[in-house]
This record gives C-alpha cells, sequence and structure tokens, in this order.
C-alpha cells in the first residue's frame, strides 16, 4: 500500500490537549501512517513543550508565512510519504479514516480525497444553527453528497492528496486562509481548483465514509461569531475568485445558494409553524441573514480590489 504521511498543524498552547487526542487518533489507524508531522506555528514555547511530549513524531516550527497555509506547506516540504494526509488539531479521526481515504486515491486518476466531519459542540448546538451552516464551523453540512462522488474541493480538517501534485503546482497559498483565530478560509478550496485545472483530467473524491468528529468550542457557537465567519468566507471567496477565477471559484456555493438553502428555508419554516416551534424560525431567519452576510463580504472585497487592485 502506497505510504502515507499525516500532518497535523496547531498555533496555541491552548490547543495543546485537543492536539494530543489528534495525533492519538491518528496511532489507532487500521492503516499505520508512515508518520505523523506535527508543524507549531511560529509558538516557540509550544514547539518545545511538543518535541518533548509527542517523542514518535516529527515536530517542527513552521518557517513560512504565519497561517494554517503556512504551516501545512512546512508539512508537505517535511513529509516522506507519496501521500499527505491533513487532519486538524482540534479533530479526532476514527480508526479506518485513513483507510476510506486510501481506498479512492489508489485510483491513479484521484488527486485528492476527503470525508466526513461531525461535530461534537462543547456547549450544545444552538437551537438556531442551521445544518446548511455547519461548514461555519469546520463541519460537514448539509448539501454535501450522501455517498461517495467528485467534488470541487474536500473539507481543510478531513483531506489528503498525492504529495507530489500538490508540490507542483506550490502548494498552500500563504495570502489565503485562517492564520490564528481569524475566521478566514477557502485555502483548500483554492488547492483543490488549481488541481483541477493543472489537471482537469484527476479527480477530487469525497466520501462521507472517513469520517473525523471536529470540537466547537463554545466560542464558537454564537451569532456574533456566525455573522463574522459568514463575511470572512465571503472575503475568501473573492479573493480566490480573484486568483482562479469566478466561475470555479464559486460553482459549489451558487448551488448551495440556489438549491439547498431555499428548501432550507422552507422545511425550517413548515417545522416552526407546524410544531409552534421557534427553532425552526430562527433557522430560517440564520440561514438568510447567514447567506446575505457571506454575500456581502463577497461584494465588499471585490469592490475592494477593484480600489486597490494590488491587495
Amino acid at each position: 500500500m502506497t505510504a502515507v504521511s499525516c500532518v497535523v498543524c496547531t498555533y496555541s498552547a491552548d490547543r495543546r490537549d485537543q492536539l494530543h487526542e489528534a495525533v492519538e487518533s491518528l496511532r489507532r489507524q487500521t492503516v499505520a501512517p508512515l508518520e505523523i508531522v506535527v508543524v507549531v506555528d511560529h509558538e516557540p514555547r509550544l514547539l518545545r513543550d511538543l518535541c518533548r511530549s509527542l517523542p514518535d513524531a516529527a515536530v517542527r516550527e513552521s518557517l513560512g508565512a504565519p497561517g494554517l497555509s503556512g504551516s501545512r506547506n512546512e508539512g508537505l516540504a517535511a513529509c516522506r510519504g507519496e501521500l499527505v494526509a491533513f487532519l486538524d488539531d482540534d479533530a479526532v479521526a476514527a480508526p479506518d479514516w485513513l483507510a476510506g481515504l486510501l481506498r479512492h486515491l489508489a485510483e491513479p486518476a484521484v488527486m485528492g480525497a476527503g470525508g466526513h466531519a461531525a461535530l461534537r459542540w462543547d456547549s450544545g448546538r444552538p437551537a438556531w444553527f442551521p445544518r446548511e451552516f455547519d461548514w461555519v464551523v469546520g463541519g460537514s453540512y448539509l448539501g454535501q453528497p450522501e455517498a461517495a462522488a467528485d467534488v470541487r474541493n474536500v473539507l481543510g480538517s478531513n483531506m489528503a492528496f498525492r504529495a507530489a501534485l500538490v508540490r507542483e503546482v506550490g502548494g498552500f497559498r500563504e495570502d489565503v486562509g485562517r492564520v490564528g483565530t481569524r475566521p478566514a478560509g477557502c485555502e483548500e478550496t483554492e488547492l483543490c481548483i488549481r488541481l483541477r485545472q493543472r489537471w482537469p483530467e484527476g479527480r477530487i473524491v469525497y466520501d462521507p465514509e472517513a469520517r473525523i468528529v471536529h470540537r466547537v468550542p463554545a466560542a464558537r457557537a454564537t451569532v456574533r461569531y456566525y455573522l463574522a465567519r459568514c463575511a470572512a468566507e465571503g472575503v475568501s471567496k473573492a479573493r480566490v475568485a480573484g486568483l482562479v477565477g469566478g466561475r470555479d471559484a464559486t460553482a459549489s456555493e451558487r448551488r448551495h445558494a440556489a438549491r439547498t438553502l431555499p428548501a432550507g428555508i422552507v422545511r425550517e419554516v413548515a417545522h416552526g409553524v407546524r410544531h409552534c416551534s421557534p427553532g425552526g424560525l430562527l433557522r430560517a431567519a440564520a440561514i438568510v441573514v447567514g447567506l446575505a452576510t457571506v454575500a456581502g463580504g463577497f461584494l465588499a472585497e471585490r469592490a475592494w480590489r477593484r480600489v486597490v487592485p494590488s491587495r
């Protein structure tokens, strides 16, 4: 079987215990990874701590730009496997996670594969939070395929690629994506689009059976975070559109907005009326507000880029 390196990126000592859980879940895989690479994003004390507490992992300091993309590129450069899998530091992989992804990457035409991210809410799932927007907190969302299927991009918390192909297209763009707690994203979307543009015959596969569990802290189960993340997603999508073209950058989002979200609004309103439940009406409102906020962020960034084109 093709060797696979697993990369976990981290940036804060506050996430140390979660990181150890993530690494432990990789040790328990039914298909053992060639190596576990832990990349620390410009946090020297955490780096020293993890070098001591994770002796069986390759712990490295990120030497690239601060942020998740720079750390992932550091991991990509360090890994020795033909395949590289990425798991978030606040996620836990099911024991057969790698086996599920490798099943698809055994096909030569498959460039990347990803799976399902279930959510574990520290403070319980808010009644107003719509499943169509679970991507806001790093989870799989209503509207994704329910069986293995080709997709434009996979989720950043749960993905694997052919390492040589990712290196050939230049890795993750370090001017796109999350830095620390800033709620930006789309670095994995931009990479997947670049891969597909370079090799149109290649495939990116999503398999809901390749599962992880992604933690949602209480601070992210708030209306404030929801709106900030939606706005940041719009900004990030506008930046990606400027890099790879608007059609590819927004194709999946346009389908989601045209089909899944209207159906969700109708379903939640009907649920609220039928059961006299404020939850359904609140979820319907959250879908409308979330969509408007993403669109607002997108349009604002597009307008700003026209004023300052070098941004």
